[in-house]
């Protein structure tokens, strides 16, 4: 594996590959600087597209990645059945080798998920509102036993850079009392959330207890990471799960 990419370290399958991507290594310039993998962010289109190749080529992926076109949706949509152009979503599954689940973030929490058999994988663009929503919980409804599953928390901003108003602790308790846990006061009524938190509870209450990662801030690591909340104008990493063909 390169340098330039995070190889997550899970008791994951070894037909299961899955990586993600940093700023380094790429040729993009200016703010995108250099890895950019987000094709809606103000970067020469010719740039994302040579990261993107760089990228699959680095990762040795089994073909392109099914790019989504992300909204903070709660919609996970199934590349081994999906038969139109319909990318609009923030989580992708598949059971077919080959098919390449990726998420873009700077900032949101990705989740990678499989199975223990190595035979189902998904990628999961969990901001704060497809997080409270449920798209966590939509996407491992896909999965044929969700409590048997294995999920990796890659790099997103943390807690003490994470500062949200009082209506996103709001719904998060709504949904779940037991999320106060995952805010602190913070600032002139301000709160500081943690998204891996929230993740790992949302997880638990699926019956995904084996989860692994989450030791990463893209807000405080600028060398390594994008974030929208440091930046604004920046690029996006990129995580990515695959079942590997049958050689």
């Amino acid at each position: 594996m390169r340098p330039e990419l995070i190889a997550p370290t899970w008791p994951a399958p070894a037909n299961v590959k899955a990586v993600c991507s940093t700023r380094a290594g790429g040729g993009s310039t200016g703010p995108y600087l250099s890895l950019n993998l987000g094709g809606h962010v103000g970067d020469a289109a010719e740039a994302v597209s040579h990261n993107r190749q760089l990228f699959q080529t680095m990762a040795a992926m089994p073909g392109q990645p099914a790019w989504l076109n992300q909204t903070h949706s709660t919609r996970c949509i199934n590349l081994s059945s999906v038969v139109t152009d319909d990318l609009n979503a923030d989580a992708s599954f598949s059971r077919q080798p080959g098919r390449v689940c990726a998420v873009m973030t700077a900032d949101c929490l990705p989740v990678l998920l499989c199975n223990r058999a190595g035979t189902e994988v998904a990628a999961v663009h969990a901001g704060w509102r497809g997080l409270c929503d449920g798209v966590l919980e939509n996407t491992l409804q896909l999965f044929s036993q969700p409590s048997d599953c294995l999920a990796w928390l890659g790099p997103a901003i943390s807690q003490a850079a994470f500062e949200v108003g009082s209506e996103v602790r709001a719904a998060f308790i709504k949904q779940d009392p037991a999320a106060a846990s995952a805010f602190i006061a913070g600032k002139q009524g301000k709160w500081q959330a943690d998204l891996y938190r929230l993740a790992r509870q949302r997880l638990a209450r699926c019956g995904v207890s084996a989860v692994y990662g989450g030791d990463y801030c893209t807000y405080q690591q600028p060398n390594d990471f994008f974030s929208y909340r440091r930046d604004g104008q920046t690029g996006r990493m990129a995580s990515a799960i695959w079942l590997e063909p049958a050689r």
